[in-house]
C-alpha cells in the first residue's frame, strides 16, 4: 500500500516539479532565464519595447504560479506520506535535479565546443 502512494505521489509531484524548477534553482535563476527568453523573442519577433515589458510581467505571474502550486502540491503530499516518506521523496528530487543539470551543463558545454569551431 505504501509503495502505491509513493508511487503515485511521485508520479504527481515530479513531472510539476522537474517543470517549474528543472534544475532546482531559486527563483533568481529564473529571473535571469525570464529574461534572457524576452530577449530571443524580442529579437526573433521584432518586439517593441512595450511588449517586452508585458511579456516580462505575463512570465513572472507564470514562474509566480508555478511556485504556488509547488508549495500547494507539497503540503498535500505531506498530508498523505509518512516523514520517512518524504524524506525519501526529497532524496529522488535532488537526485533527479542532480542529473539535470549535470545533462544541461554538458549541453551547455557541447553548444559552447561547436560554436569555437
Amino acid at each position: 500500500m505504501n509503495k502505491k502512494i509513493i508511487t503515485i505521489a511521485l508520479a504527481l509531484a515530479l513531472p510539476l516539479t522537474v517543470a517549474a524548477f528543472p534544475g532546482g534553482h531559486d527563483g533568481g535563476h529564473f529571473d535571469g532565464h525570464r529574461g534572457d527568453k524576452v530577449e530571443r523573442l524580442a529579437k526573433q519577433l521584432d518586439l517593441n519595447a512595450e511588449q517586452k515589458s508585458k511579456l516580462e510581467v505575463i512570465f513572472k505571474e507564470q514562474q509566480e504560479k508555478r511556485e504556488a502550486l509547488r508549495q500547494e502540491s507539497r503540503l498535500r503530499m505531506q498530508e498523505v506520506l509518512t516523514a520517512e516518506q518524504m524524506t525519501k521523496l526529497d532524496a529522488i528530487k535532488k537526485e533527479h535535479q542532480e542529473k539535470w543539470q549535470k545533462r544541461h551543463e554538458e549541453r551547455k558545454n557541447q553548444k559552447q565546443n561547436e560554436s569555437q569551431k
